[in-house]
């Protein structure tokens, strides 16, 4: 949707740049195919656990920017986007490598 909606729109809900916001776009496309293609090809597989850590740091921006800008209902999704990926990046770390 970062890549759909128009940056004045966006920009004027969040107070970040248009390009920072098509920049962090990016970063969560690319660290959902770091979550998928490494396992799916056997390929890297330590890309997995990687790609989930660093998800992590954007789930908790998007938690702090929603809490600023909006109602704490709304933080709930990116919270909870940001645990799952943590049992991810725990899972492929540790549990199974």
């Amino acid at each position: 949707m970062k890549f759909v909606i128009p940056v004045a729109q966006m920009t004027s809900q969040i107070p970040l740049s248009g390009s920072f916001i098509h920049f962090i776009a990016a970063c969560e496309v690319l660290g959902a195919l770091g979550l998928i293609l490494p396992r799916l090809l056997g390929i890297k597989p330590w890309l997995t656990p990687l790609a989930a850590a660093l998800l992590i740091v954007i789930m908790i921006g998007a938690v702090v920017i929603t809490l600023q800008t909006q109602p704490a209902a709304g933080a709930i999704l990116p919270f909870v986007t940001g645990v799952l990926c943590a049992f991810v990046a725990y899972g492929r770390w540790r549990a199974v490598p």
